[in-house]
């Protein structure tokens, strides 16, 4: 049940995410105010997500936030579809982050059901049906949007953020009322853990491309291009299925066999040649093609700086975990589509993606440093097998 009322929530979330940025265009919004509103989405989050999860480790009701997460991203699209105007999808998106913010309780009570040796395997599981979610909202946002216009997406983004408020009552408990009280200074602490905090750093990045990529202005690219919103769609839904199959990729033998120290620099490094080719590239198919490189970071990049960041994090300690990680990376969701968008209007949008490239080469770099310099000599002085903090 739990997977389903995932998959609703994240289709409530994105249905109208492909079509945000050219609709906001189309009503005269300037890219700079696009920026800010796409940005906003992630301010939300980076406010409220480790309050959430602090909270969450004191009263111990995930599922009361998994209920109010899905009830606030369909209440969300109403105000989309009442206010239809730059600052209503501001607010509107501002309500989207405080629902993706309990995200946090969907990941937590979820992982809680598997052993510390499986968490991987969990992680990536979750993380698959919630792309699962956004490429069906991507799929009927396609169908829809050309024909009935962004009105009809909010709506059913309202009924099917509704209906899996409603199903979440329903989810199995998993006790995660027996734990025991834990004080306030120790369950903030671990947000000090420099292995927590180096992963957020990674995560701030790849979602901050990924949100100033695919979510927005890549759109923007296809659209300039002759795209039609069918084809725009298309490009959404080839970036989440290589998504949804990478999710599940993360989880096999190969990339096992590899592992975080080599998937997650050669990943980054993959993706900053996405962020070079795109601007420079005046052809719509090949540019829907490249879509498969975000793809395989959304899938296998972020679902293995997820469980690295997790690692070794204390059971009664771990939702204020996430929501610090979360709050880390919903910083870049936030900081970098309004860089972006500012680049882009005041030079251009391929100096924008350059940046991101940019991006992209810092963070292969700081992974590289991080296993093979700063784990060794951390192991070398502790004098054991324990990984850094």
């Amino acid at each position: 049940m739990l997977l389903l009322v995932t998959t609703l929530f994240w289709f409530s979330q994105y249905i109208y995410v492909p079509f945000q940025t050219p609709y906001l265009v189309g009503i005269n919004i300037s890219t700079s105010f696009i920026g800010i509103i796409v940005g906003s989405y992630g301010i939300s989050q980076v406010i409220m997500r480790l309050p959430l999860g602090i909270a969450a480790d004191y009263i111990n009701k995930h599922k009361l936030f998994i209920f109010l997460g899905s009830l606030i991203a369909g209440l969300a699209s109403l105000i989309r579809l009442f206010f239809p105007s730059g600052y209503g999808f501001l607010l509107a998106n501002l309500m989207s982050g405080c629902a993706s913010a309990t995200w946090i309780s969907f990941m937590v009570f979820y992982t809680n059901f598997y052993p510390s040796n499986k968490q991987q395997f969990a992680t990536s599981t979750i993380i698959m049906f919630n792309n699962i979610g956004i490429l069906i909202a991507f799929v009927f946002g396609s169908l829809f949007f050309d024909n009935l216009g962004m009105n009809t997406i909010c709506i059913l983004s309202s009924i099917v953020g509704i209906c899996g408020a409603i199903l979440s009552l329903f989810i199995k408990d998993n006790k995660e009322e027996s734990r025991t009280y834990i004080s306030l200074k120790s369950t903030i602490c671990v947000c000090f853990k420099k292995r927590l905090i180096f992963f957020g750093c990674l995560a701030l990045i790849q979602q901050g491309i990924q949100m100033s990529t695919t979510m927005s202005f890549t759109t923007k690219i296809l659209e300039d291009l002759g795209a039609t919103s069918i084809l725009i769609g298309c490009s959404s839904i080839v970036y989440m299925i290589c998504a949804v199959i990478f999710s599940r990729l993360s989880s096999c033998k190969l990339c096992e066999n590899l592992g975080p120290k080599i998937c997650i620099p050669f990943i980054f490094f993959i993706l900053s040649f996405y962020c070079v080719l795109v601007p420079i590239i005046n052809n719509l198919f090949i540019i829907l093609t490249l879509q498969i490189i975000p793809g395989m970071a959304t899938g296998i990049l972020f679902s293995y700086i997820t469980s690295e960041a997790m690692k070794d994090i204390p059971l009664d300690k771990k939702s204020t975990s996430m929501g610090f990680f979360q709050a880390i990376y919903a910083l870049g969701m936030t900081i970098i589509p309004i860089l972006i968008g500012n680049i882009a209007e005041y030079f251009s949008i391929k100096y924008s993606y350059f940046t991101l490239a940019f991006l992209c080469y810092l963070a292969s770099a700081s992974s590289i440093f991080y296993y093979n310099f700063y784990l060794t000599k951390q192991k070398k002085y502790s004098g054991n097998n324990n990984l850094a903090d």
